[in-house]
């Protein structure tokens, strides 16, 4: 099983790549939609990509109001 810190480099990791941002550029305490400069809309599209790439279904309840790389990459360990 991974560890809360690979689930958390991988979700750093696809965020950078999805939204062409230089990884070193990213922090787990970051805010998403700051950092990425994404709306509402694109990061509903990382959180889709994030459940295909784990596996994993993040029901509504346990993002709504998630937006540090940190808390996200806890909810999906916490499905895996």
């Amino acid at each position: 099983m991974k560890t809360l810190e690979q689930t958390t480099e991988e979700v750093l990791g696809l965020a950078s790549r999805h939204f062409n941002v230089p990884r070193e550029q990213l922090s787990p305490s970051d805010d998403f939609y700051k950092k990425l400069k994404i709306d509402s809309l694109q990061a509903l599209d990382l959180l889709t990509r994030l459940e295909h790439h784990f596996n994993v279904e993040l029901p509504d309840y346990e993002v709504q109001g998630v937006t540090d790389f940190h808390t996200l990459a806890t909810r999906i360990q916490a499905r895996l």
